[in-house]
């Protein structure tokens, strides 16, 4: 029985998110503001792999700005090609301004769009898989391992800036099509709008799936105590890749969608900061939580839109605070407080009904 009101609960949730991100939204946003939610939303499905990752399996990755960037960037170079052909040129704006005449070698297989869409998928995933059995079987973990992922971020990003063939520091930008659509129509921005929200609602299902399956009790419980795990017979290596690979993937397919939305993608959406702004929405909404990521990766990006419009120099100390006060204080971050007054709640009418029960001392020694 309560297995099926917790089914009945979770469809119900769904249900609710599906209305507010498809029908409410749509209706009392506009069409800036609407395409500003699109964006946060991106960020709410890389939130959403970190939960996984570091609220579940402990792991603390400030680099997912890594992966962020590779499907940004894969989705860029698709739709800079797709634009130069629509033009009748063999190379993008930016490489003609350069004085380059030729399509470079590995941006050719990035004018198919099938291609496009599999790298998008495979080449974060693989990438992910191979760092992460060469760490987690070396058994780095901790601050070892966040270190080692916020370096490859920073790495990356100084890479990226020396690219002229990627843009250099200013990117891919000015993105006319998205497979085939005009981004300057109004409908066609909705349209990536809704991609972008059905894909966070798949996501989160399939957290969810995760956390409830036997998965998500061998991630909490290498979380917990990795010698004991490996004492029962199961790797924690290939426990934690699974996670850290899945999370890889959210990211890539999160910066995809997050190009043609914003209209662009650079190193500055790469490298440590963009790592660090993720990691701080996961905290401040409850990295342990299923919905605890999304709410605070959206919440941060939309009061970091608000106020930075009017505080722009006060607007970092307030995050790094409001950062410090959630991990200091409330280290299950907002989510996680409703969780806890549920339980206090829980505790107190189970007590008042125990005291109920009990009979009278009095009554019972006056019963002949």
């Amino acid at each position: 029985m309560r297995t099926l009101i917790g089914r009945w609960q979770t469809w119900a949730g769904f249900g609710i998110a599906a209305v507010l991100l498809f029908g409410v939204a749509p209706l009392v946003f506009s069409e800036f503001r609407l395409s500003l939610l699109g964006k946060f939303l991106c960020f709410a499905i890389v939130a959403v792999g970190i939960g996984l990752a570091w609220g579940r399996g402990g792991m603390l990755v400030l680099g997912q700005g890594v992966f962020f960037g590779l499907g940004g960037y894969m989705m860029g170079m698709h739709l800079k090609i797709a634009d130069a052909q629509v033009f009748g040129n063999d190379v993008p704006d930016f490489m003609q301004i350069a004085g380059v005449r030729e399509l470079p070698g590995y941006w050719a297989p990035f004018a198919s769009p099938a291609f496009t869409l599999l790298a998008i998928v495979l080449v974060p995933a693989a990438i992910a898989a191979a760092l992460g059995f060469g760490v987690f079987k070396r058994r780095v973990k901790g601050a070892y391992f966040a270190i080692l992922s916020q370096a490859l971020a920073a790495a990356l990003a100084i890479l990226l800036v020396g690219q002229t063939s990627l843009g250099g520091s200013n990117g891919l930008n000015r993105f006319r099509t998205f497979f085939g659509f005009t981004l300057n129509d109004p409908a066609n921005r909705r349209m990536l709008y809704f991609i972008a929200a059905g894909v966070l609602l798949i996501v989160v299902a399939v957290v969810r799936q995760l956390m409830q399956s036997r998965y998500g009790e061998l991630l909490v419980a290498v979380r917990d105590g990795e010698e004991r795990v490996r004492f029962l017979g199961y790797d924690p290596a290939n426990i934690k890749v699974v996670a850290y690979t899945v999370a890889a993937l959210f990211a890539s397919v999160a910066g995809a969608l997050f190009a043609p939305i914003v209209g662009f993608i650079a190193p500055s959406q790469v490298g440590i900061l963009p790592s660090i702004a993720f990691l701080i929405g996961v905290a401040i909404g409850g990295r342990t939580t299923l919905l605890g990521p999304v709410l605070g990766a959206i919440g941060v990006a939309w009061a970091q839109t608000l106020f930075s419009e009017r505080f722009p120099s006060e607007w970092t100390y307030a995050q790094g605070l409001l950062f410090i006060v959630v991990v200091g204080f409330f280290p299950a971050g907002f989510a996680g407080l409703a969780v806890l007054f549920k339980r206090r709640r829980k505790a107190k009418d189970s007590a008042e009904a125990e005291s109920e029960k009990e009979p009278d001392a009095e009554k019972v020694g006056a019963t002949p």
